[in-house]
């Protein structure tokens, strides 16, 4: 049966807030996800959280029932709370019907199946929270078989990350490298690695992608380093008729993804 916790001084309350600073979530190896929606997807995706907080109003409805039955199954801690205290550990004003408490998942390079998909995505120095929230809801919905974080990209167990990806932070494989071993991964197969570049003739509907398709895209304000083009097979732009001289990361990486699964869809 669920617990009860009212106090906003019960040191378990303390703990969960502390893992929106990225100290706190290295430590513990923990992240928060809010919201029935994206635990709902996590558990769809065979991730339960080891706790799930809750408000009194919400546990008649059917999925947060579902919930509490399979985390308390599965040894976790169902935990019944305030509306504030709620607010307190998502940090909004209008807090979400449930907060769940994950164990970080690690994948790395060696975990990817390459045949599984046509379509991979590569962010480099990727810095907000918001895109890649965002490009892990695209590789979602383009059927990708992951993304592929190269250097010092921004936490995807954030909050702010795991809000913006919608769930598909439980359905998109994440996986951090360095550029190095990336390349040596990506060279013992096939794959071809194209980048998102205004330093070409190749416009980004003109070309053919050969599968699986490694789509990589450079930092938001810096673009992607010259090494990092050169290690690429194929370099293609989307046109810019307007004044803006470039796209937003998450939306070019967009565009770019519907265009690679067109292709492949024949």
């Amino acid at each position: 049966m669920p617990r009860e916790i009212t106090a906003f001084s019960n040191p378990l309350i303390k703990s969960v807030r502390d893992l929106r600073d990225k100290r706190h979530r290295r430590e513990q190896r923990r992240f928060l996800a809010e919201g029935l929606r994206i635990l709902t997807e996590a558990r769809e995706a065979g991730r339960l959280p080891v706790l799930l907080f809750f408000a009194a109003a919400s546990a008649m409805h059917p999925l947060v029932r579902t919930l509490i039955a399979e985390v308390e199954r599965a040894g976790g801690d169902a935990v019944q709370t305030t509306p504030d205290i709620l607010s307190k550990l998502s940090g909004k004003d209008n807090p979400q019907a449930v907060v769940g408490v994950f164990e970080e998942f690690a994948t790395t390079l060696d975990d990817l199946d390459r045949h599984t998909s046509g379509i991979w995505l590569v962010a480099e120095r990727l810095r907000d929270p918001g895109n890649l929230g965002t490009i892990l809801r695209t590789g979602d919905a383009v059927g990708a078989g992951g993304l592929i974080l190269i250097g010092d990209c921004v936490d995807p167990f954030s909050v702010e990350a795991v809000r913006a990806s919608m769930g598909a932070l439980f359905t998109v494989p994440v996986v951090h490298a360095e550029w190095a071993s990336f390349l040596t991964w990506l060279r013992t197969g096939p794959g071809q690695l194209v980048g998102l570049s205004l330093d070409t003739d190749h416009d980004y509907r003109g070309v053919r992608y050969q599968a699986p398709t490694f789509l990589l895209t450079g930092n938001e304000a810096q673009g992607m380093p010259e090494g990092y083009a050169a290690g690429c097979d194929l370099l293609v732009k989307i046109p810019m008729l307007g004044k803006a001289d470039s796209l937003n990361a998450a939306v070019a990486t967009a565009v770019m993804a519907y265009e690679v699964l067109a292709q492949q869809r024949g």
